[in-house]
């Protein structure tokens, strides 16, 4: 009897990357029947704690160390948040699979339970994320914007001591840990636009593995590829990273694909939107190209680089 492969899994080592990418890997486990280890890595984003990620260097801080191990073959995988994925990768590498996507919603956790709205005037509301703040502030320009970084614990304690009065994090994250109890309000896209690839996973591996492809394409969810692959169309199309105020929000309205973003300028002034509406795309191709419609639109309107 033949043993069974085994798949080395690359992952950061926060609580929230690992629990999202155990729960990946035991859906490859059970669907494939492959064995699965782990190889945890630290990326320069998580060392680096001190200093909004618009400072120094953006998302893909999150991924130069995983993907440096994937094309050095001592990973066959990496398993990402989506969002952390910027949308041009390094070369030798694709994404083979997009899982179900989980919850997209922003949400926020207040000192005092009261809702957004209700934040009395200076408030300080912690967020490392311009995407959040030039939206939140178009609502509530008489709140305190002020950089809170640090894994999910960290920041829900940092409003329950009293450093800020409100935090705001991704909703998809807390339901991973086993937090949402610490939700005040769900933010809806109306309100806060998620980030291109919110509450979705990345799994990204080597070029031309076609043995690894064949297996997470098993855990493919083609209505998140589609949707998501519509949102990195705007991303690709507006040069976007975390320099730069981006949203997008794709999803699936009865035989249509409803596709809503928005681009600011680098310092959050001159805050554009746009939508479309078009049949609902059958490839990833014809998603992205949707996506990049609306981004090449966006950033027609708004100086992205200074």
């Amino acid at each position: 009897m033949n043993p069974r492969r085994t798949v080395t899994v690359a992952t950061r080592k926060s609580a929230l990357a690992l629990a999202q990418a155990r729960s990946w890997m035991a859906e490859l486990r059970q669907k494939t029947r492959v064995e699965t280890q782990e190889l945890l890595v630290v990326t320069t984003g998580d060392r680096i704690v001190d200093r909004p990620l618009q400072d120094i260097g953006g998302k893909g801080l999150f991924l130069k160390e995983i993907e440096e191990a994937l094309l050095a073959g001592e990973a066959d995988l990496a398993v990402h948040s989506l969002k952390d994925v910027p949308g041009q990768l390094a070369a030798g590498l694709q994404l083979g699979c997009v899982p179900k996507r989980e919850d997209p919603r922003d949400a926020i956790r207040t000192r005092t339970g009261c809702s957004f709205l209700e934040l009395p005037t200076g408030a300080k509301v912690g967020t490392s994320s311009l995407r959040r703040t030039v939206q939140l502030r178009a609502l509530r320009p008489d709140l305190d914007y002020v950089p809170l970084r640090g894994n999910i614990d960290t920041r829900l304690r940092r409003c329950d001591e009293g450093v800020v009065d409100a935090v705001v994090l991704a909703y998809a994250g807390l339901r991973r840990l086993g937090r949402a109890d610490a939700v005040t309000e769900l933010l809806s896209a109306d309100v806060c636009l998620p980030a291109v690839g919110q509450g979705a996973l990345g799994i990204e591996i080597r070029t031309g593995d076609d043995g690894i492809l064949s297996l997470v394409s098993e855990l493919e969810d083609i209505e998140t590829a589609i949707a998501t692959a519509a949102e990195r169309g705007v991303l690709l199309a507006v040069d976007g990273s975390c320099q730069v105020p981006v949203a997008a929000y794709a999803e699936r309205d009865g035989q249509e694909l409803r596709l809503r973003a928005l681009l600011a300028e680098p310092d959050g002034s001159n805050l554009q939107r746009e939508e479309l509406r078009c049949p609902w795309p059958e490839t990833l191709q014809r998603a992205q190209e949707v996506g990049s419609t609306v981004g090449v639109a966006l950033r027609a309107r708004v100086k992205v680089h200074s």
